[in-house]
C-alpha cells in the first residue's frame, strides 16, 4: 500500500519530537535536583505532580481542540511549556520547584491533546495505525534523546545551561506550530463560556477500552520516570538515562511494524502480545543484578511500547466520532496520567531509595500490566468492537 501523508503531519511530527526533547531532558536530573533541595523523600511527587495537572488540563484541552482548532490549543501548551522550563533555575526550595512541576503538567495537558486530534484527522482510517507508529517514532525518539542527553549536557553546560536548552528546544517546536495548516473545520474564537466543563466534555465513553488499557500500562511509565535515574547509580551507570537511551533504540524499530500490524489484524489481538512482552519487560527489571539483563528489560519495554502506544491511539481515532476526536483524544491521554500517576505515586510506598526495595516497585507495574491483559483477552471474547 503506498502511503500518502501530508505537510502538516511531518511538521507535527517534528513538533512533538522537539517538544518531548525539551522536557524529558529535565528528567534524568530531577531527583538529583530536588535532593539538593532537600526533598529526597518527594521523589514521586515529581512525576505525580506534572501528570496531575496535565489530567485536569485535559477535559478542556480536549473540548477546546473541537472548538478554536488544534493548532490554537497546541500553541497554548508550547507557550506555557517554555515559560515554566525557563523558571525552573529559580526553584530555592522544595514548595516552588514542585509548584513549577505542577504547572508544568499544563502544557503537557494541552499540546499533545491538540496534536493527537490533528493527526487523527489527516491520516486516512486504512494507514491509521502505521501513521499513528511512524507519527509515535518521532516522540519516541524525543523522549529517548532528551533522557539519554540530559546528563551529558548538564554535565558540559551546567543545570542553567540545560534549562535554557530545553527552553530553547520547546520554543522551536513553537515556530514549528506555527507552519501548520488547522484541520478543524469552521473553528470558533474563543469565549470564556468555553471554559464551562461538562461531563461529557471530560469523557468520552466510546473510547473507554482503550482508556482502560492505556491506565492500566501506563502504570509501569511511571514508576520507570521515577526509579530509572536511581537504578543507574545503583548499576554503577554513569548516565542516568540509559534505560531511555536502550528504550528508545529498540521502540523506533517495532513502531511502524507494531502500528501497521495492527491495521491488518486487528487493534485488541495486537495489544494482547505487547502486553505480555511489557510483563516480561518490568519483572526482568524488577529481579536484575547486571547492566546486561537491565538492558533487556530496557528492550522489552520499546518493544512493549513501540507495539502499544500507536494502536492504543489508532484504536482511539477508529472508536471516537469525527467532531469529537478531540475529546476522546483527552480521554485516553487522562488514561495515560492517571496511570502514571498511579506508578508514581506507587513508589512512594514501595520505594525506600534502596536497591532492595526494586523487586517490589516493577513487580507492582507487572501485576497492572497483566489485569491489562486480562481485560483485553475478555474484551475481544465477550465484547464487540471496530477493530
Amino acid at each position: 500500500m503506498k502511503l500518502n501523508y501530508s505537510k502538516n503531519f511531518w511538521i507535527i511530527a517534528v513538533a512533538l519530537f522537539f517538544y518531548m526533547i525539551s522536557f524529558n531532558l529535565l528528567l534524568p536530573e530531577m531527583n538529583e535536583f530536588i535532593s539538593d533541595l532537600g526533598g529526597e523523600n518527594y521523589k514521586g511527587l515529581i512525576i505525580a505532580l506534572f501528570t496531575i495537572f496535565a489530567g485536569l488540563s485535559r477535559p478542556f484541552s480536549g473540548k477546546l481542540s473541537d472548538l478554536i482548532g488544534r493548532k490554537k490549543v497546541m500553541m497554548i501548551g508550547m507557550i506555557i511549556g517554555a515559560i515554566i522550563t525557563a523558571l525552573y533555575p529559580f526553584s530555592g526550595v522544595v514548595l516552588f520547584f514542585l509548584s513549577l512541576r505542577l504547572l508544568h503538567g499544563f502544557s503537557a495537558g494541552f499540546l499533545p491533546t491538540g496534536a493527537t486530534a490533528m493527526v487523527s484527522d489527516v491520516l486516512a482510517p486504512e494507514q491509521r495505525g502505521r501513521g499513528m507508529g511512524i507519527w509515535g517514532v518521532f516522540i519516541s525518539l524525543g523522549i529517548g534523546i532528551g533522557q539519554y542527553t540530559g546528563t551529558p549536557v548538564k554535565q558540559i553546560f551546567g543545570l542553567n545551561g540545560l534549562f535554557m536548552i530545553a527552553t530553547a528546544a520547546c520554543l522551536f517546536s513553537g515556530v514549528l506550530i506555527a507552519l501548520l495548516r488547522e484541520t478543524l473545520p469552521n473553528p470558533q474564537k474563543f469565549n470564556w463560556s468555553m471554559l464551562k466543563i461538562q461531563w461529557d466534555d471530560a469523557f468520552d465513553p466510546s473510547v473507554m477500552p482503550a482508556a482502560v488499557v492505556m491506565f492500566l500500562s501506563a502504570v509501569s511509565s511511571g514508576i520507570i520516570f521515577v526509579v530509572t535515574p536511581d537504578m543507574g547509580m545503583y548499576l554503577n551507570i554513569e548516565n542516568k538515562g540509559w534505560f531511555f537511551g536502550v528504550y528508545v533504540l529498540s521502540t523506533i524499530l517495532i513502531r511502524a511494524f507494531g502500528g501497521g500490524i495492527s491495521d491488518k489484524i486487528g487493534r485488541r489481538k495486537t495489544l494482547i502480545g505487547g502486553m505480555i512482552i511489557l510483563i516480561i519487560s518490568m519483572t526482568t527489571v524488577a529481579f536484575c543484578t547486571s547492566v546486561v539483563v537491565y538492558t533487556a528489560g530496557a528492550v522489552f519495554f520499546g518493544v512493549a511500547t513501540g507495539i502499544a502506544s500507536p494502536t492504543l491511539f489508532a484504536w482511539t481515532a477508529d472508536l471516537s466520532k469525527p467532531e469529537r476526536r478531540g475529546v476522546g483524544s483527552g480521554t485516553l491521554f487522562i488514561a495515560l496520567e492517571f496511570g502514571i500517576l498511579l506508578g508514581s505515586l506507587s513508589t512512594l510506598v514501595t520505594y525506600n531509595n534502596t536497591f532492595d526495595s526494586i523487586p517490589i516497585v516493577f513487580l507492582f507495574g507487572s501485576l497492572l500490566a497483566l489485569f491489562s491483559l486480562l481485560y483485553l483477552i475478555w474484551h475481544l471474547r465477550y465484547r464487540q468492537s471496530n477493530t
